[in-house]
């Protein structure tokens, strides 16, 4: 598609406010805020409430869970370490992380977790960060095979991001994690979400600062993104919504997590770097100009733009996501820490387009060729691997009123 400086169609912006009001007045969810952007022309929508009970409306500084949104911002602080010559691309993750060192690989994804043989070769912060570390989400029904059981009664996350008040510690979940067999062998196979909170870990222990210290000193205050964080303070609570789930017995949504007494309260005793953060459309917003504008926003540089443009370069073979169809389809792949579309599967995939999704209603992506920039934050948790027509209609006509 060809975009010029004219930016957004204000008929079909209008369009997007009628398709996106639908969701709320069929009580879907009870509000939403999204945003589109065009050579820094925005348009944004703020539409409905902070709960069905709560009339509160949403707002552009309404607070949001954003799931695994977090994880490009992981991978941005990942590559400031890389910058700095603090880890290498190609250095492995044993003498930060210990706790993974010497991994058995189990034979099969069906075997029994002591049926194992060795790793070919260690892991390394490449791996961690085009998810090929060999450990991460089993695509089955739950308890399907014997690793998935251990998963869950570890708490490792392998099925999505941990609430923060479920978590154990970071070194103690590293120890949990370094107990079980990796599914593959490092290098050999894309796998999702672990690797997010291993890379926060990686992160931690690398700059001898927690994961939200690090985030906040180079990333957060640079951007001057103030909203986001591990937790919500109390002079910001009132600006969180309800977290909601459609609960298939009961047919009608319920709460996840609840603004009374949020999981989000309390400082969390492991930082996911894979799920965490909490952040609102103006801070995300300022942190997708600076990867769109290759590394560096007003006169603060986060990273350089040949950095940029690695992270946001296909870095699999065909082979290291075969088994990741439900993820990236035939029109994308994936870079260090995001998503990179390939191919045209719709009218918004772009060749070059980078970002991602998150599973409590979240989605936000950069388009470099064309200089655009969509997000969608809701707070309904995702009811399946199949992309929500919520989504798909905001990009579609986010793209459609592309001029």
């Amino acid at each position: 598609m060809d975009v010029n400086t004219t930016g957004l169609s204000k008929p079909r912006l209008e369009r997007m406010h009628q398709v996106l009001s639908g969701y709320i007045e069929r009580r879907e969810m009870p509000g939403l805020v999204a945003l589109v952007s065009c050579h820094d022309e925005a348009h944004l929508e703020t539409l409905g409430t902070l709960a069905f009970d709560n009339p509160s409306p949403m707002k552009h500084d309404t607070i949001f869970r954003i799931a695994s949104l977090t994880k490009l911002v992981t991978a941005v602080a990942a590559m400031i370490l890389v910058e700095d010559c603090t880890l290498g691309l190609d250095d492995s993750i044993e003498p930060w992380l210990p706790e993974l060192a010497h991994r058995p690989v189990l034979k099969s994804i069906p075997s029994e977790l002591d049926d194992t043989v060795p790793a070919k070769r260690v892991i390394t912060v490449r791996d961690v960060l085009t998810y090929r570390m060999g450990f991460g989400s089993v695509m089955a029904a739950p308890d399907t095979y014997p690793i998935q059981k251990a998963i869950r009664d570890y708490q490792i996350g392998g099925d999505g991001p941990m609430l923060p008040s479920q978590a154990p510690s970071m070194d103690e979940w590293l120890c949990r994690l370094g107990s079980l067999p990796l599914l593959a062998q490092p290098g050999e196979q894309w796998l999702y979400q672990v690797s997010g909170d291993v890379l926060g870990a990686l992160i931690a222990r690398a700059s001898g600062q927690s994961l939200g210290a690090f985030m906040r000193s180079r990333i957060f205050e640079p951007l001057g993104m103030v909203d986001t964080s591990f937790y919500v303070p109390p002079e910001k609570r009132d600006r969180m919504p309800a977290f909601y789930f459609f609960n298939r017995q009961t047919h009608a949504l319920a709460y996840v997590d609840d603004v009374s007494s949020s999981a989000w309260w309390k400082e969390p005793a492991f930082e996911s770097g894979g799920g965490g953060l909490v952040s609102s459309i103006d801070d995300y917003f300022a942190f997708s100009r600076m990867l769109l504008k290759r590394g560096t926003l007003g006169r603060e540089r986060i990273l350089a733009p040949a950095t940029v443009a690695l992270m946001t370069s296909d870095q699999l073979t065909p082979e290291q996501r075969a088994d990741a169809g439900i993820f990236f389809g035939t029109h994308s792949s994936w870079g260090l820490g995001m998503a990179v579309d390939i191919g045209r599967g719709d009218i918004f995939h772009m060749p070059g387009r980078f970002g991602w999704t998150g599973g409590f209603g979240t989605t936000a992506y950069i388009d470099p060729a064309n200089e655009v920039i969509g997000i969608l934050l809701t707070q309904r948790l995702l009811d399946s691997p199949v992309t929500p027509k919520v989504f798909t209609d905001f990009w579609t006509l986010a793209y459609g009123a592309v001029e």
